[in-house]
């Protein structure tokens, strides 16, 4: 075996530990992130009409730059779990556009599940190396 490979039998995951450190930085930021924007989803709902507008335009601008995160993590790695995280989070913005909070709380939670894909494979690559 390659000593700059790794490859579970239980996930089929192959990643050098270069490429395993970014996919675990990467994945457990935007599930922070994603998780934050999960709970201000639902926050929203219990916002008074007028102050509902306001908050979901901050909401917006904060979904859009995770997304642009997610974007830049899914470039940086290739890993196919951040592309599915950035769709699940662009049916949470037409959601939260369309003033459905509950909803789009749901699309961020299948992000959150998405974007934790790379990080849980990275940490069963980066323990093996002795790196965790």
């Amino acid at each position: 075996m390659n000593e700059n490979y790794i490859l579970s039998t239980a996930t089929m995951v192959c990643m050098d530990p270069k490429t395993a450190v970014m996919n675990y930085q990467y994945g457990e930021r935007a599930k922070s992130e994603l998780i934050l924007m999960s709970q201000l989803s639902l926050a929203l709902s219990g916002f008074s009409d007028g102050d509902r507008v306001g908050g979901r335009k901050m909401l917006l601008l904060m979904m859009e730059s995770v997304r642009s995160e997610l974007s830049f993590a899914q470039k940086s790695t290739g890993h196919r779990e951040f592309t599915k995280a950035i769709n699940f989070l662009n049916d949470a913005i037409s959601l939260t556009e369309s003033n459905q909070p509950e909803e789009a709380s749901q699309k961020i939670a299948a992000a959150i599940s998405a974007s934790t894909t790379p990080a849980q494979e990275a940490w069963q690559v980066l323990s093996q190396h002795g790196l965790l």
